[in-house]
């Protein structure tokens, strides 16, 4: 930010912080490496002079090469990038820095400063464009709280910053993350590592890697493969592993209590029917108040609002901590912004284009319900394909990954493999394609790993 005021009012800055940390690295010349302490946290762009930031800038690039940090290897790539006129210029500056930094070990401390007060700028910013936007004529009441949620929003997860960005920290970012990886792998035993949440289900794991950030899931099945249920497993499956993570169910087609029921079952291996009729065994209560138990401390929440849309879902979600998992049940209930007078094929179009953008927004993984049309049904193979997706052609076309549920013995009665699945992974954006075998318990509504005969 260029300016030392803005509209009257002056922009929140710690000058002799930003100087120390500059002045940390230079005086530690990477005998204790003292940015990496920072590095992750910290960007040129958090920095208010434009001549930090500069420097800084340079410190990340040499540091991401695996250069020695020394200040003569740093002032001669800052001279080399313009940022100093001459050497004398360079090592002048060099040495006030220094003297800005007391301690390189508060370095930590001195780029918390540098953090916040970027961020009070972001909020004072934020608030003048959110002005901007509510004040137009034009404007409506939805679109403008939903884009100043979003600017709020981005600058408490720190994602406030949407401009162009240099690829050094990108880069960085990857690095580090494939660094972290490599470790994890090596711990492994030379096995994958999944990088999203696991599902609990093994197959499907390894075909999609778990579900991952900002991926938009679709999971589709015709009426009665299990669809919700497989959701629901899924979302207990992961909040029992990820207990930091907010998982958050919509469900527009059920009440909560049918959902919690379902979960109930599946957790206790209660037949379903008996959620229905109260025919419950004296032997059965125990494993009942134990899954309750279980269930009642697992971080999901549930909303049942009918018709809901993207924007008012996106709302509620900007409001939780440490959000995990998004699964919505289902898309064809739902209700688009816009009035596309009966048109479903533009409003499916615009959910599924809205959703994508929801996931991106939020950094999660959204998995959404979706059914199938009648035409996988009229073939002699009932495996559903892409071409079913049920009205619009963009719900492929947004979607990150399609799975979708299959079993076989629902049209073959005779069929010897009553409890197999197939979780087909019909198109994955980041991996391979192909079937997933799973297990289904329809008494208590549950899906399981187990192996099948034949592989």
């Amino acid at each position: 930010m260029s300016a030392a005021d803005f509209e009257g009012i002056n922009l929140p800055c710690n000058i002799s912080a930003e100087r120390s940390v500059l002045g940390c690295v230079f005086a530690d010349n990477n005998r204790k490496g003292v940015l990496g302490d920072v590095i992750s946290s910290l960007r040129a762009e958090h920095f208010y002079i434009e001549l930090h930031s500069s420097i800084y800038s340079v410190m990340a690039r040499l540091y991401l090469a695996g250069t020695r940090l020394d200040a003569v290897v740093i002032l001669n790539e800052c001279i080399k990038e313009g940022i100093f006129e001459s050497e004398a210029e360079a090592a002048s500056c060099a040495k006030e820095l220094m003297d800005s930094a007391p301690s390189s070990s508060a370095i930590t401390s001195y780029a918390k400063i540098v953090v916040e007060k970027y961020m009070l700028r972001s909020l004072i910013l934020a608030a003048n464009d959110i002005i901007r936007t509510a004040s137009a004529e034009s404007g409506e009441a939805d679109k403008a709280l939903d884009y100043a949620e979003r600017r709020v929003y981005d600058i408490r997860s720190g994602e406030e910053d949407r401009s162009l960005t240099h690829i050094s920290g990108v880069v960085f970012e990857s690095i580090k993350d494939l660094t972290d990886l490599a470790k994890e792998f090596s711990k492994n035993g030379g096995k994958p590592v999944l990088k999203g949440l696991e599902t609990g289900f093994k197959y499907v794991d390894e075909k999609i890697y778990g579900l991952n950030r900002s991926e938009l899931i679709i999971l589709a099945a015709r009426p009665g493969m299990g669809k919700t249920s497989f959701a629901l497993n899924i979302a207990v499956n992961i909040a029992k592993k990820y207990r930091d993570k907010s998982i958050c169910v919509f469900s527009i087609e059920m009440r909560k209590e049918e959902l919690v029921s379902r979960m109930i079952s599946s957790e206790a291996l209660l037949p379903s029917e008996s959620m229905r009729t109260g025919n419950v065994t004296n032997d059965k209560w125990s494993s009942i108040t134990d899954a309750a138990d279980v269930l009642s401390q697992l971080p999901i929440y549930i909303d049942d609002t009918p018709g809901c849309n993207v924007m008012s879902i996106k709302s509620k979600l900007r409001r939780m901590k440490n959000l995990g998992l998004v699964i919505i049940d289902h898309l064809g209930l739902m209700t688009s912004v816009n009035d596309h007078r009966g048109n479903k094929v533009a409003e499916v179009s615009e959910i599924t284009r809205d959703l994508k953008v929801m996931a991106k927004e939020l950094n999660v993984p959204v998995m959404v319900l979706s059914q199938l049309s009648r035409a996988a049904e009229k073939r002699e193979n009932k495996s559903p394909m892409l071409s079913d997706l049920r009205d619009s052609g963009s719900i492929e076309q947004d979607a990150d990954v399609v799975m979708f549920l299959h079993r076989e013995s629902y049209y073959d009665k005779a069929s010897p493999n009553k409890e197999l699945c197939v979780c087909n992974v019909a198109k994955n954006r980041h991996g391979e394609t192909g079937e997933a075998k799973i297990g289904w318990k329809a008494e208590y509504t549950k899906f399981v790993n187990i192996e099948f005969k034949g592989g």
